[in-house]
């Protein structure tokens, strides 16, 4: 299992059994917080009750550490990891809801004989585990697991169908049958066999009015999150695109007196929409150590497969977190700030416009009665991929997690079911084709008004089930820690108290305002999203790249990431059988 994890730590590794044999912990360290051998994982308090193995930072450490030394905590290191263990010895499972910062930890308790295993709030950091009833095993990545030999390599059906429909797994599936992940701000508790979870944080948006000048808040509490992102003792750089959300996290950083920064992007000769100008421009502005990679079509063809087979799951992004990280990395940084989670809170994507235009349209579908979901399921049959999933958006109850699914989705229901039933066993799984359409939507949380419930959507699919799960595999795969300081606890809790009127203005008004060092340059900018020439590249110079990614009988690959999800699984699936079959 450590092995399988050497890449997310190259600098140390350590194994750890209590003294009964009941418990292991493997641990492979990227040294960022006291790279000394004090900070060496697994760590054991001294009398031997407590052991933890643990991945991700803590940006209050420093404060944390100081309240424990004023109540007499003794301490052997300067490390966020003997912080985690000494709370955790004083305030038990309660001590995660103090932990600024991303996670993913277990600590077991031999006088107790438990295992606690933690994730952080938004699930930055991954966690999986697998339990037979009798035994606990679980690891950073599913890979582990597999390697263990305690989980057999086969495929989850249902997981698979759902990545079909949206191009990522959803939590708590995962694509190995018996694997679960623990799902983002819950902890669970182990014992003799019996599994106690608990939901100790979710999101949640202010009701009403609020007090005060809600850009003098933000940025308040921009520059605070900044601060503690860049707790570190070793250099810190920005992944730089040409967008709001990178360029303000440069802004902020420079605002905050943390000095010459280094700044890595990506640029695509040729290609009518390349942001490397506009980040060179940027960096040439604020003043900061700027390194860019040019990419062309053969360059990144000789990455492809090196990418595709760093994958945890597969998913149809990734491959730009992969490619800026080896980067970094070959720079001698191994620690980066990202932009994700801007577009979440400040409503920059096209859904937060597009979904509830998609939700008033299914609701005067079903004023056509019962005819007009299957015309508009016929013209799917003939048309589009898109037309296939507005089928599905009509046939389903017109609710916002509905609308939002047809926004965000790959196939449809039919194609994902078909899809599953052709590239994976019969046996691997409990599952049928009839199962998976048709299903009841997803429960919806209260929230305050249309924006804040896309808010939450956002936040709780597309980002954590793809772009955050992607940006720790692809960036860990070159030994590279990506902190997103947008997701910070306290940064979160004081723009969501913030009415989703003000805070989802379009063009992240809020968020432009808050940081008015923007340059005119990228501050008036469209959003334009995902700006990997990877259509052109696909379609035109990669044909037999993507040769597996066809021949599905029945089902249209028709779009350049339909083509690039039944690739990638394939490919995911083939090393599966390779590696563990």
């Amino acid at each position: 299992m450590r092995r399988a994890l050497a890449h997310r730590g190259p600098d140390d590794e350590g194994s750890w059994q209590s003294p009964g044999g009941l418990a292991g912990f493997a641990h492979t360290r990227l040294s960022i917080l006291d790279p000394s051998p004090a900070g060496h994982q697994p760590m054991t308090v001294a009398d031997g009750r407590f052991t933890i193995t643990y991945n991700g930072e803590i940006y209050n450490f420093g404060a944390l550490r100081q309240s424990l030394l004023g109540a007499g905590v003794a301490f052997q290191s300067h490390s966020d990891t003997e912080v985690i263990l000494r709370l955790y010895q004083a305030e038990g499972p309660a001590c995660v809801e103090r932990l600024r910062g991303m996670f993913a930890l277990a600590i077991w308790d031999e006088a107790e004989q438990t295992c606690f295993l933690a994730r952080d709030r938004f699930g930055i950091k991954p966690l999986y585990f697998h339990d037979t009833g009798s035994r606990l095993a679980f690891a950073s990545e599913t890979r582990a697991l597999v390697a263990s030999g305690l989980v057999a390599p086969q495929v989850d059906r249902q997981a698979a169908y759902e990545y079909f429909r949206t191009g990522s797994v959803p939590e708590p599936l995962t694509l190995i049958a018996g694997v679960t992940a623990l799902e983002a701000g819950h902890h669970l508790t182990w014992c003799a066999g019996r599994r106690v979870s608990k939901r100790y944080w979710a999101i949640s948006f202010r009701r009403g009015p609020l007090a005060g000048d809600p850009v003098a808040r933000t940025r308040e509490a921009l520059i605070d999150s900044i601060k503690h992102h860049f707790v570190s003792d070793v250099p810190v750089g920005v992944f730089l695109s040409g967008g709001v959300d990178s360029t303000a996290i440069v802004a902020l950083a420079q605002a905050a007196g943390m000095g010459p920064l280094p700044t890595f992007s990506l640029t695509f000769p040729g290609f009518d929409v390349d942001e490397g100008p506009a980040a060179r421009r940027t960096a040439a502005h604020f003043g900061t150590t700027h390194t860019e990679h040019p990419l062309d079509s053969a360059g990144a063809r000789q990455l492809f497969h090196q990418f595709i087979g760093s994958a945890d799951q597969p998913s149809i992004d990734g491959f730009n977190t992969y490619t800026v990280s080896r980067l970094a990395r070959t720079h001698g940084i191994k620690v980066a700030l990202s932009g994700l989670g801007g577009d979440e809170l400040f409503g920059g994507y096209p859904s937060f416009r597009a979904v509830p235009r998609l939700l008033r349209l299914a609701r005067l579908a079903r004023l056509g009665g019962p005819l007009a979901p299957a015309a508009v399921r016929l013209a799917g049959v003939v048309g589009g991929s898109r037309i296939a999933r507005m089928a599905d958006l009509v046939s389903a109850p017109p609710t916002l997690s509905t609308a939002y699914r047809a926004f965000r989705g790959i196939f449809s229901d039919r194609d994902a079911a078909a899809l599953t039933g052709l590239l994976t066993d019969p046996g691997e799984a409990s599952w049928t084709a009839d199962q998976a359409i048709g299903g009841a939507p997803a429960a919806e949380d209260d929230d305050p008004t249309v924006l804040d419930a896309i808010s939450r959507l956002e936040v709780s699919r597309y980002m954590r089930n793809q772009l955050l799960r992607d940006a720790d595999v692809m960036s860990m795969a070159s030994g590279v820690e990506l902190r997103v300081p947008f997701l910070d606890a306290s940064l979160v809790a004081a723009v969501t108290d913030i009415p989703s009127e003000v805070r989802c203005r379009p063009g992240k008004d809020l968020l432009v305002r808050a940081v008015p060092e923007l340059p005119p340059w990228v501050a008036n900018q469209p959003k334009r999203g995902f700006l990997f020439p990877m259509a052109q590249w696909l379609d035109r110079d990669w044909s037999e790249a993507l040769q597996d990614g066809g021949g599905v009988s029945g089902v249209k690959l028709d779009t350049w990431y339909r083509r690039w999800a039944v690739m990638a699984f394939r490919q995911w699936r083939e090393r599966l059988r390779e590696h563990h079959g």
